[in-house]
């Protein structure tokens, strides 16, 4: 009985590491991170005093995906940072291999299409490792409670990547309408589409 028991243990602390290493799930509590910004200036969550909340996006330059999405990440930071929950960008790129991605063309691309949100350089890759983002774009909705950052959604934008007219499921959208409502996310989850993040050899 008690090897049993032992195994049984051995088992739960094994499938909980590997819960873990896949990344976040709905419910769990999110780490803050200091990255650096397009301004050169680091940029932390904790910072952000007047948020109610985060809508956090692994995304670059160089993909299909992420650039059709581009006008969507800054129409919904246009939307909801005034509201307290602000578009936060990062970049998990790899840039030795992806020069797209690299810091400078990061800058321009944030100037050519007016960014009004932070875009930050995850230079380790350690923040989307731990987030569990696997595309670009890939979406994180943060809510605070108490001194916590709780994942409330993750996933895709919407269910259209072609057309943003003609999506019928604006998932971010609705989740962050839900909570400023103080209602339950209805759809916490969808499968991020987008190209697969860049990772260091």
């Amino acid at each position: 009985m008690k090897k049993l028991i032992v195994f049984l243990a051995a088992a739960v602390i094994f499938m909980t590491s590997f819960t873990k290493e896949g990344g976040y799930q709905v419910g769990d509590k999110a780490v803050d991170f200091k990255l650096k910004n397009i301004d050169d200036k680091i940029f932390s969550l904790a910072d952000q005093k007047d948020a109610k909340g985060f809508i956090v996006v692994f995304t670059c330059n160089h993909c299909p995906y992420a650039v059709k999405y581009e006008d969507r990440i800054v129409a919904l930071n246009a939307k909801y940072a005034k509201l307290g929950y602000p578009v936060v960008a990062i970049n998990p790129n790899d840039a030795v291999a992806y020069p797209d991605d690299n810091f400078a063309n990061m800058k321009k691309r944030a100037k050519s299409k007016s960014f009004t949100f932070p875009y930050l350089v995850d230079d380790t890759q350690n923040i989307a490792k731990t987030y569990g983002a696997t595309k670009t774009p890939h979406v994180f909705v943060l809510k605070k409670e108490g001194s916590d950052l709780v994942v409330k959604y993750i996933g895709a934008i919407d269910d259209n990547t072609e057309d943003a007219s003609a999506a019928k499921e604006k998932y971010v959208e609705q989740a962050v309408d839900a909570l400023l409502a103080g209602k339950t996310v209805a759809t916490t989850s969808t499968k991020a589409i987008g190209c697969g993040i860049k990772w260091k050899q």
